[in-house]
């Protein structure tokens, strides 16, 4: 393997215990249940370590046994956790999955919610090759946009680039704050990932080339569509790659699998069909799941 190949992740914001039904059913109904850990960045970060990919996560957790035990499982998978912060003032936050019927959050006041611009200073850079941030983040609190502020601007600085995945959560945010404050951030990745849907919510766009219009000046910006496919923008042009076909238990999560295949084939320095590709087969398996995370598929 190349320097590049071997790359590591850098990637920094919440992650919550989940509890998900063990079967596919409702959460109102269901009577056996499943402890695991979701947070779209420790997502991403755990399907890279399975694919081989070095990967870090930061965050913080609640100094509780809930945090415990989200670092613990998130450690399991392969990931780094050097830098985490046990919060001894602040819970862990939760959310159940109700399968087919989107989630539940319990996460006002989460740890995680007080990530600032002093956290993203003392992250250390060394050894990283790109780091990942989500829009989730921002929407936490002022200070959690500080935090993906103060991230980008100190990876500018050393040279790495950043992936951005939109991934807009309409609950989190106040009427009208998400648009704007969501376009700063994306304008300023080196990658950007958004879902078709939800860029029409943000941007009233309605076809990929119309989000490319909005972001112009993206170095790379991925396009997801569903079940459809994906379309990559560059300055080499434009390329699209249908998605796997797939029985969906769960959406919820796939988005961070798709991140995750997507940016370790870039690393490798694969052509946009192969990285597209990529980020369909890891979609694909965690569509088939409750959670938010399958090791399947890992490279030995």
């Amino acid at each position: 393997m190349t320097t590049q190949s071997l790359s590591t992740v850098l990637c920094a914001g919440e992650t919550m215990a989940l509890v998900t039904p063990r079967s596919v059913e409702r959460l109102r109904s269901a009577e056996a249940f499943h402890l695991d850990v979701g947070g779209a960045e420790s997502n991403v970060a755990a399907h890279l370590a399975a694919l081989g990919r070095p990967a870090r996560w930061f965050s913080r957790l609640g100094d509780d046994e809930l945090g415990r035990r989200v670092a613990d499982q998130v450690s399991a998978r392969g990931v780094i956790l050097d830098d985490v912060v046990f919060d001894p003032l602040r819970a862990t936050g939760v959310y159940f999955k109700d399968p087919g019927h989107g989630v539940l959050y319990y996460r006002a006041g989460s740890a995680a919610s007080a990530l600032c611009g002093k956290d993203a200073e003392d992250i250390r850079l060394e050894g990283v090759g790109l780091v990942h941030l989500s829009g989730i983040t921002p929407a936490l609190s002022p200070t959690a946009v500080e935090f993906v502020d103060v991230l980008m601007t100190r990876s500018a600085r050393a040279g790495l680039p950043v992936s951005f995945d939109v991934n807009h959560r309409p609950l989190l945010w106040q009427e009208g704050a998400a648009p704007g404050v969501l376009k700063s951030f994306a304008e300023r990745a080196d990658i950007l990932l958004v879902g078709l849907d939800e860029a029409e919510r943000l941007w009233n766009t309605s076809t990929a080339q119309d989000v490319r219009d909005v972001f112009p000046h993206v170095p790379v910006l991925v396009v997801k569509d569903g079940a459809i496919g994906a379309s990559e923008f560059t300055a080499q042009g434009y390329f699209f790659q249908p998605a796997i076909p797939t029985d969906v238990v769960e959406i919820v999560g796939a988005g961070d699998a798709f991140a995750a295949g997507y940016l370790d084939r870039y690393l490798a320095g694969a052509a946009p069909a192969d990285r597209l590709r990529a980020g369909h087969q890891r979609a694909s398996l965690t569509l088939q799941t409750t959670k938010d995370f399958t090791s399947e598929g890992a490279t030995p």
